[in-house]
């Protein structure tokens, strides 16, 4: 426990305000250079106070970046990958918790395993498989039948490449299992008396008593989806595929171009914008889920 002291309530309260000044200091810097002229902000000193032009910025962003449709990609792609991890995560600890089986814990530990794998280390098999989905069926059907199957799926420039090689995570699946292992198992025994199969249990109780973990998931795997670069980036060569992030490319100053480095600020805001909702929206239900367990 500690003590609550008059020395100790100003040491926290200088420790915030440092912590929040490093914060908002940053933002408040983009948000003045995304209102002021191009002169404006490449004057030396910066100045700290808003401009004039913030609708002539944000509108040169906007329409420069195409934002409307990379904008409408992210929200297909972060709410895809967010829906189909939570849904991945749930089942797989729902699984290893309530089906008992002597493989259970190694499935565990193997899914736990690829936490030290993430997307950067594995970026170029993650690849090869998107770009040729079938390949390892076809191997397998030409071992066993020594049959050739000419068939290809290629994941590239689609939906399907953008969100199904992210949906897999172990982080969830840890998440869901250490909740699931509070729950009584005297829940699990009255379910089961009253009739209800494996599935209704999970959909009927599992599910309503986890809603908070799962917002508090959710909230965090919103942020990060929307956040990716590098595998669209990958992925994508069509510009109707476009995401928000990748599309920031495109608000970049040209080398010996125009240095509108408030038209790249403004169009930084507006991609920033939809997570920071998201987290505003979901924030009760997410510190709930950090911190406590509603059961």
């Amino acid at each position: 426990m500690i003590e609550k002291t008059p020395f100790a309530n100003i040491v926290t309260y200088a420790i915030l305000f440092v912590a929040l000044t490093l914060v908002l200091v940053p933002f408040w810097i983009v948000i003045c250079a995304s209102t002021q002229s191009v002169a404006q902000v490449n004057a030396v000193p910066f100045s700290f106070v808003p401009g004039g032009e913030m609708l002539k910025n944000y509108a040169a962003a906007w329409q420069r970046a195409d934002l409307g449709l990379a904008l409408f990609n992210s929200f297909v792609m972060a709410g895809l990958v967010t829906s189909g991890k939570i849904a991945v995560s749930a089942l797989s600890a729902f699984a290893i918790v309530y089906f008992r089986s002597r493989w259970g814990m190694v499935f565990f530990w193997l899914v736990f395993m690829t936490l030290m794998l993430p997307l950067e280390v594995r970026v170029v098999p993650t690849y090869n498989i998107a770009a040729d989905a079938f390949q390892p069926f076809r191997l397998l059907i030409q071992t066993l039948t020594g049959i050739e199957v000419g068939i290809d799926w290629n994941l590239l420039n689609t939906y399907s490449g953008l969100t199904l090689p992210l949906v897999a995570t172990a982080t969830g699946t840890f998440l869901f299992r250490q909740f699931f292992m509070t729950v009584p198992d005297e829940l699990a025994e009255a379910a089961r008396m009253d009739g209800s199969g494996p599935w209704r249990f999970f959909v009927d109780i599992l599910l309503p008593l986890s809603r908070t973990n799962m917002l508090a998931l959710a909230t965090i795997l919103f942020a990060d989806t929307w956040n990716q670069y590098l595998w669209p980036r990958l992925m994508v060569t069509d510009p109707s595929y476009s995401t928000a992030m990748t599309a920031l490319r495109a608000l970049r100053p040209s080398e010996n171009g125009l240095p509108d480095w408030n038209v790249t600020n403004a169009g930084a805001l507006i991609i920033v914008l939809p997570p920071l909702i998201v987290v505003a929206v979901l924030q009760r239900w997410f510190v709930r889920g950090l911190i406590a367990t509603e059961k």
